[in-house]
């Protein structure tokens, strides 16, 4: 697996060097009450499913982030799944947008997909934001979709989805 480059971040396969940033990012308040609590899984970053790719987003080389993809195979089903966290110290800066975008042309023009899908949390304006301008559409609000950071209640999930001709470049 080769790594990633956008227009200022690079995407890197995990390994066992970036999981100290990356749990250090997870703890933050804004990445953890979305995220949960990552002592609560002592393998993350490596724990990934067999069906699951991911990889440290850098910039300069510091890792600021984390994204993953999955795939479904079924040729009748078939598209990606995309999971972003990145470091609330770099939020603001496009680097999501870069991230994201990144990830989605390599998911369409690499490995073939048509559609791929991302479900941030209802509220979360500044993700659906991010998501958007990538070309990503809101397809419809999951109701009591996900459990809540503290596993006491549930909140609702944006469906959203980008077809291989909705990809916007880079501004």
């Amino acid at each position: 697996m080769a790594a990633l480059s956008g227009e200022r971040v690079v995407l890197v396969p995990v390994t066992d060097k970036h999981t100290p940033d990356l749990r250090r990012i997870r703890r933050t308040p804004e990445v953890s009450a979305r995220w949960g609590d990552v002592d609560a899984e002592p393998d993350w970053p490596l724990d990934g499913d067999p069906g699951t790719t991911a990889y440290a987003v850098t910039l300069d080389g510091t890792v600021i982030g984390f994204v993953q993809y999955g795939e479904e195979q079924d040729p009748a089903y078939r598209h990606a799944s995309v999971d972003i966290l990145l470091d609330p110290s770099v939020h603001g800066r496009g680097l999501g947008q870069d991230t994201v975008r990144t990830l989605a042309r390599h998911l369409v023009h690499d490995r073939g997909h048509h559609r791929l899908v991302i479900d941030p949390a209802a509220d979360n304006a500044p993700a659906i934001r991010c998501y958007s301008a990538v070309g990503f559409r809101p397809v419809g609000v999951m109701r009591a979709y996900e459990r809540d950071a503290d596993g006491k209640g549930w909140h609702d999930g944006l469906l959203m989805d980008l077809l291989a001709e909705d990809l916007t470049p880079p501004e």
